[in-house]
């Protein structure tokens, strides 16, 4: 198990190859950055505001020795403490089950009470680049998700679109072999590493190009489902016009056919105003309920979202060429007419330097009246190097 002292030299090692790259042209690269969130909860059941506090370092590494060959790493070390790990005594296990895959490359360096202390390595792959040919083992990121709220062709590493604050999305421990046919289209077929055929997803995706737009279609298995697959994206006249959707057949008998299928329409005004549009169907999700398991549901490509139906619509607006503004709301027309709101601002301070306000709004319809189980706001201050 890793030490504290290995977060201190690690640093070392960092600023050494930064240092490095300065004083000439070098096989390495390093960049990463320091965010401290800062984050209030008001939750129902209790009569004050929560306080929750995250100092997050990543650390990314390439080695790069010949025009061919590539290796990655990637860390993550984050600090955690406030209520929230006061509160919860199983809170280092759930921060340690979303941080691996199938291997574990995830570390508590400290875990006390009232404050914890991980480090992950979330990527790790080598990569090797031949002509139309690319291949990677290790952990990495299958982006096959092309919608930019929900993914159902995302089988290997399907994320939730309320963890803002992980900007590079999980990763799986895989096998990823790619050929581009032409300058739109490729082919791809990934593996993922498992106990058991169960625990594996295996899949393949082609890509090509049809009358300016650009097409996708996919086949494989994954939790147990054998899955078939597509997406889509290009323009009606001027607007943006994207979707997926997939299709589940379950390997075990009492389980039962599932469909997810997700279409958006964006808009960007001369003036910068940006304007979009979703809707999301999910055959797994429920027909009645609340939303106030929106954070802790089981998320997987085949359950995007708690509820069966939820429509998006989003803004985002430039105040300033230093200061951008957005709002998401999602609805679902069941009974509790949930809604989710979720505004935004981001402010450049200096280069590499960004402050964003995050609000995460909860809302459900009780007797005839608006209550929010979970109101939560974010105060986001980064540093990138």
């Amino acid at each position: 198990m890793m030490r504290p002292f290995a977060i201190i030299l690690l640093c070392l090692v960092t600023w050494s190859l930064i240092a490095q790259q300065e004083e000439k042209k070098s096989p390495w690269e390093v960049h990463g950055y320091v965010k401290q969130l800062q984050t209030v909860f008001k939750i129902d059941g209790f009569s004050t505001y929560l306080l929750d506090n995250l100092v997050h370092n990543r650390i990314n590494i390439r080695y790069e020795p010949s025009e061919h060959f590539l290796v990655a790493v990637d860390f993550r070390n984050r600090i955690f403490y406030g209520d929230l790990v006061k509160l919860n005594p199983s809170y280092a296990d759930q921060v340690e089950a979303g941080n691996n895959d199938f291997f574990d490359l995830s570390t508590h360096l400290i875990n006390k009470q009232d404050w914890v202390v991980n480090s992950t390595i979330d990527r790790a792959y080598m990569q090797y680049t031949k002509g139309s040919f690319e291949a990677r083992l290790g952990r990495q990121r299958i982006n096959w998700g092309i919608s930019t709220v929900w993914n159902p062709n995302d089988l290997f590493n399907a994320f939730s679109f309320t963890d803002f604050d992980y900007e590079e999305r999980p990763g799986s421990d895989a096998l990823r072999l790619k050929y581009y046919l032409g300058f739109v289209s490729s082919i791809e077929v990934a593996a993922s590493a498992g106990k058991s055929w169960d625990d594996r997803v295996v899949a393949a995706l082609y890509k090509w190009n049809l009358s300016q737009y650009d097409f996708q279609i996919l086949t494989g298995f994954a939790n147990q489902n054998w899955v078939l697959g597509g997406g889509w994206a290009g323009n009606l006249k001027t607007a943006g016009f994207k979707g997926e959707w997939s299709y589940f057949i379950p390997t075990l008998e009492s389980e039962k056919n599932s469909f997810a299928i997700t279409a958006s329409v964006d808009y960007s005004f001369t003036n910068g105003f940006y304007l979009s549009g979703g809707y999301l169907y999910n055959s797994n999700g429920r027909t009645k309920g609340t939303l106030s398991d929106l954070f802790s549901f089981q998320l997987s490509a085949q359950n995007l979202y708690p509820f069966r139906h939820a429509v998006i619509s989003s803004i985002a607006y430039p105040i300033t060429p230093l200061l951008n503004s957005s709002l998401a709301l999602i609805y679902s027309p069941v009974s509790s007419h949930p809604l989710f709101i979720s505004p935004n601002l981001t402010l450049s301070i200096a280069q590499s330097w960004d402050l964003d306000l995050v609000g995460q709004l909860v809302f459900n319809k009780d007797k005839g009246n608006y209550t929010s189980p979970v109101t939560a706001g974010f105060l986001r201050l980064k540093v990138s190097f």
